[in-house]
């Protein structure tokens, strides 16, 4: 009999892919998920999910319904939580709660129902600041931005004042949690890494750089950049970006996060691990705005750079792809160009509600803008 998987949080944009992907490899798949209605709006799962997936509605916290998904699993895929840096400056309870009790919860049901293998969905804000190569050609590790007086660069400068270049992070690199959302990834990872040997299971963090593609919660004002943009773009706004557009991120495709997802399920060499998954590729967040704005046919609409910082985003964060190339054999697929217009022709079709003036509203009036 083929093995059983349950994807907590599997119905959001990255577990459908995922339950396509295991599918395809000859599992049985179970659904988790709470179904709220800031990611999925009011229209539920129907039609989103492959027929061949178990659809079980419950909350991660709600260790009973927790208790009746893990009947019968024999391996976990851990996305249920709450996603965004910004919203979780201020819904600080809300990401604690599901985000870091909820994975206690899954893990004090596992401890009654252990099964071979856990992966947990990590993410690259746990490094804040990625790595930076100084003038001297050294390297910095630990880089705080600090509040930025009007005039200064945007980009951190070293001890002499001098501007500092990104270059790839490793998982090595020693972690700065520079917002709520981070320090709740965080535990997550030690949660799952620490309690899944404790009783005899296996376990793997994936720490996930900026994941697009078909089927992301575009009425989401906190969910991953190229949504927003597309929101946006799709009602005839402009993209809105903080600071001055030239941070620098890696966006990669949610088949590419998915099937970094199967080899950490399965390779041997997975277990007790954390690995990055990106593309390899990074542009700036002006750049990236502007090709969607082509892809989407609307070339016209110039992005909205704020010059405004947001509290708790990082400058520059860009992935090194080293360790899971070697050791799992993750090798991205999806071209960006391609990728970009697979996701406009998708946005097309779809009804976007444009909730992001309502979220930079909500972080202006608590002062988490400057």
């Amino acid at each position: 009999m083929p093995e059983s998987v349950l994807i907590t949080g599997g119905a959001g944009f990255i577990g459908r892919h995922l339950s396509v992907e295991l599918l395809r490899r000859g599992y049985r798949v179970r659904v988790l998920d709470s179904l709220i209605e800031q990611v999925h709006g009011d229209k539920g799962v129907a039609g989103i999910l492959p027929p061949d997936v178990e659809i079980q509605a419950g909350d991660v916290r709600d260790g009973a319904a927790v208790a009746r998904a893990l009947r019968g699993i024999d391996r976990v895929v851990h996305l249920a939580a709450e996603v965004g840096v910004g919203q979780s400056m201020y819904a600080v309870e809300r990401y604690v709660s599901v985000n870091d009790c909820g994975t206690a919860v899954l893990f004090q049901q596992l401890i009654e129902a252990p099964v071979k293998r856990v992966v947990v969905a990590s993410s690259m804000s746990v490094y804040g600041e990625g790595l930076y190569r100084t003038v001297d050609g050294g390297t910095a590790e630990e880089v705080m931005r600090r509040p930025r007086r009007p005039g200064e660069p945007w980009d951190p400068l070293d001890a002499q004042g001098q501007p500092m270049r990104p270059i790839p992070t490793p998982e090595t690199k020693r972690l700065a949690l520079a917002s709520v959302y981070a320090l709740t990834k965080y535990t997550q990872e030690r949660l799952t890494l620490t309690l899944a040997p404790a009783y005899g299971m296996e376990g793997v963090a994936l720490r996930l750089w900026n994941a697009y593609g078909p089927g992301q919660a575009l009425s989401n004002p906190y969910t991953g950049v190229l949504a927003i943009f597309a929101a946006r773009l799709h009602n005839g706004q402009p993209p809105m970006i903080f600071e001055d557009g030239e941070q620098r991120r890696d966006f990669v495709h949610v088949e590419d996060v998915a099937q970094a997802f199967a080899l950490a399920l399965e390779h041997p060499a997975a277990v007790g691990q954390v690995y990055n998954v990106g593309s390899g590729e990074d542009r700036t967040v002006s750049e990236v705005a502007r090709l969607l704005a082509r892809a989407m046919g609307r070339e016209a609409i110039e992005p909205e750079v704020t010059g405004q910082a947001r509290l708790g985003d990082i400058r520059h964060c860009i992935a090194d792809l080293g360790k899971i190339r070697r050791e799992l054999g993750y090798a991205p697929r999806r071209n960006f160009a391609e990728g970009l217009a697979e996701l406009a022709a998708w946005v097309a079709e779809q009804q976007a509600i444009d909730r992001v003036a309502e979220a930079r509203r909500e972080l202006e009036a608590r002062g988490l803008v400057a």
